[in-house]
């Protein structure tokens, strides 16, 4: 939600005179944390998720004080592995994903070792005899993180032996399943999802991973792939079908209204038409907006300020 944040505080600052409001890059449970730290001037008006809540963090909330949340849904993002237009095509499955590009796999007898795969159809033998390159983003970028908790992850976790680690330690399932390959079957490829595009072009044979909305204005020069038979549409990201797709959420500290210069204003920003709408600035970072009778009953929520319930988990 960062890189959508920090748009809307640069528009907000332009368009009401005033300083930018100041948006860090803590994640969603470390943002989540620092705004359940208490009410008051030092602690954070709004926490940027990538998911919904957790019931433990509600009740973090509820113990330092903080007893008024108001969760507003902002939209959807969605990320893609896609081809030149004139590549291979790929049904990739979830588990190909982690078999194809982590860093270590399990070996025989159990041991994880390097990678062996050089090619995807030793990953899975429906897929392409073609060379594993894929161009992505870098550590520092979002959607790289996206693309390791939607895809890596819940890949890894269809393997047995991975399963087997999460349910005994989670850090470690989270190591191996987060660390990609460093011998150039994974490159990084800089922050600007629009060059990863043009590599696609320049380099046949190659996928890139990359947000939705680049997708959408390159369909000319490259085509998406299916992940488990879905393919990357603004439809089937806003209705959850597509695996890499997720809801994004910003959660208000509503015992702030009234006491933090602009809040409100600010939040109203976020869900106006010209921003979370379709069409709007958002949508040109990648937000997939929501259908207009979500959004409308969303914008209800902030203009309203309607404390959310207890999540159930």
């Amino acid at each position: 939600v960062f890189p959508f944040a920090t748009r809307v505080a640069e528009n907000f600052a332009r368009t009401s005179g005033g300083a930018a409001p100041r948006v860090e890059s803590l994640g969603t449970g470390g943002g989540i944390q620092a705004f359940c730290q208490g009410v008051g001037p030092n602690t954070p008006d709004i926490a940027n998720a990538s998911r919904p809540m957790k019931a433990s963090e509600f009740e973090l909330c509820r113990t330092n004080g903080v007893t008024d949340i108001v969760e507003i849904k902002i939209g959807f993002d969605g990320i893609v592995i896609a081809t030149a237009r004139t590549g291979n095509s790929f049904n990739f499955r979830l588990q190909d994903l982690y078999t194809g590009l982590a860093k270590e796999v399990p070996g025989a007898g159990g041991a994880f070792v390097a990678n062996p795969a050089t090619s995807w159809n030793q990953v899975n033998p429906a897929l392409p005899n073609q060379r594993i390159q894929v161009y992505g983003p870098p550590p520092t970028s979002g959607t790289r993180d996206a693309f390791l908790e939607l895809g890596m992850a819940p890949g890894a976790e269809l393997i047995p032996a991975l399963k087997a680690i999460k349910d005994a330690d989670k850090d470690r399932f989270e190591t191996l399943a987060h660390t990609l390959r460093e011998d150039n079957a994974w490159i990084d490829s800089g922050e600007n999802d629009n060059a990863i595009v043009q590599t696609l072009s320049r380099t046949p044979g190659s996928l890139g991973v990359f947000g939705f909305s680049f997708l959408e204005q390159n369909l000319d020069t490259v085509k998406p792939e299916t992940i488990d038979g879905v393919a990357p549409t603004a439809e089937t990201i806003a209705d959850g079908t597509y695996p890499l797709a997720r809801s994004l959420y910003i959660y208000v500290k509503k015992q702030h209204v009234g006491v933090t210069p602009g809040l409100e204003q600010f939040v109203a920003e976020f869900m106006s038409e010209a921003s979370a709408g379709r069409g709007g600035y958002l949508q040109d970072r990648g937000l997939v907006p929501l259908p207009a009778d979500q959004l409308a009953a969303q914008r209800a929520v902030a203009a309203a300020m309607t404390p959310m319930t207890a999540p159930a988990k």
